[in-house]
Parts: C-alpha cells; sequence; structure tokens
C-alpha cells in the first residue's frame, strides 16, 4: 500500500485507511491538529512507516480500508477506531458488497465513471460541485480492486470488528444501511441524507474522531 504523510509536528498520528480509488488529493481539504498518515493503493499489506516517534494513535479507515484496516496487526495501542462508509466483510454479498455493486464496479470505464459518481458516491448536484476526485488512473484503480479481492480471500479468517463506533449514510448504495445497523448495532450512527461518501460535510479529522458529522 502507498502512503502519505501530513506533518503537523505532533506526537499524535491518525492512522486513515482510505478508500478503493481513493488517494491523498480527495482528503486535502480536511484539517487536523495531529499528523496524519493517509494510506490508499492497497495493491499488498506493507506498511512501511516508522511509527516509533509517535505517543497517541487514532485509526479512521473509509469503505474498502474498513476491511485492510481489519486485517492490519498494529504492535501499539490505538485510542479511537472509527469506520466510515463499510464494515470489515467487504466481499460478502450479505454484509458487504453485493454481486450487483461487485460487477458494476468491475465495470466502471473512463465514460462511466462521472455517472457512478453521481448515482453511487453523493446525493445532489451541488455535492458534485465540491466534490474531490482521485487523481489515479482508471487501470490503477482496477488493479487494487483485484488486489483487495484476493487480500480478502486470502485473511478473511484474521478479518476482526475492531471499530468503536461507525458511520453510513441513510441512503447509501453500496453498503446496505439496514445490513450496517445489524452488524454494527448501537455503534452505528445515521449521516441523514447522504449516500457513500459524505466528506464535504467534513472541514476535520478531529470532526470524525468526536462524532460530529451531521
Amino acid at each position: 500500500m502507498k502512503n502519505h504523510l501530513i506533518n503537523n509536528h505532533s506526537d499524535k498520528l491518525l492512522i486513515f485507511f482510505t478508500g478503493w480509488g481513493c488517494d491523498e488529493y480527495e482528503f486535502e481539504h480536511l484539517k487536523a491538529n495531529s499528523d496524519v498518515l493517509l494510506l490508499y493503493d492497497y495493491l499488498d499489506l506493507n506498511l512501511d512507516f516508522d511509527f516509533s516517534k509517535y505517543q497517541q494513535f487514532d485509526l479512521i479507515a473509509f469503505s474498502a480500508g474498513v476491511f485492510v484496516a481489519s486485517i492490519i496487526d498494529f504492535d501499539f495501542k490505538i485510542n479511537k477506531k472509527i469506520a466510515l462508509s463499510g464494515n470489515p466483510y467487504l466481499f460478502d454479498e450479505t454484509l458487504g458488497l453485493s454481486k450487483k455493486i461487485q460487477d458494476i464496479l468491475c465495470n466502471i470505464t473512463e465514460d462511466t465513471a462521472d455517472d457512478f459518481a453521481r448515482n453511487y458516491l453523493i446525493q445532489t448536484e451541488d455535492e458534485w460541485k465540491i466534490f474531490h476526485h482521485s487523481k489515479r488512473t482508471l487501470d490503477s484503480c482496477r488493479r487494487e480492486f483485484d488486489s483487495l479481492k484476493k487480500l480478502y480471500k486470502e485473511h478473511y479468517k484474521n478479518i476482526k470488528d475492531i471499530y468503536d463506533y461507525a458511520f453510513i449514510g441513510d441512503s447509501d448504495k453500496l453498503f446496505a444501511p439496514s445490513v450496517q445497523k445489524e452488524f454494527y448495532g448501537k455503534k452505528l450512527n445515521i449521516v441523514k441524507n447522504a449516500r457513500h461518501n459524505f466528506f464535504f460535510r467534513i472541514n476535520s479529522y478531529e470532526q470524525i474522531l468526536n462524532r460530529l458529522i451531521k
């Protein structure tokens, strides 16, 4: 996997597992008091980063990153662990992505990418105007999707529900909100009038950690 560090010269680190197809540019509007390590492009589970300078850790995972974070073993304590728009069982056709949704994701083209984002990731045209786009190529995203399926198969037995809290948009069309409610129970927070991506409503990482997403 790739990583990008936002260095705020802090002894606290927020580890952020982003979603499929994501990169650091999608989240550059988010402010942080701590340092932030963004992780993306999950072609493997190699996390080449020196954590030794940090005294405190928090973790946020988004979409496919919810699965990836669940199979990583850290040798330090993480204070808060929050899942956004997904659960660890990414390719389970009941708990995670249905066969229909998996087929849609596999068949996105340059011509249909914007339509997919409008129909599945965001709710309104006003949101589209402020939607933060990844700069990755479609070929890169396809390779990552194949890798995620392989990693899921290889590490299925190691999946754990590590999360203290979770958020899901009430109109999420990738992960069914009713299923996530059954999976997470009282840990789940519903974001009203939102689909899969609701980062346009968030100004900072602290807003997520403090569960202030509205």
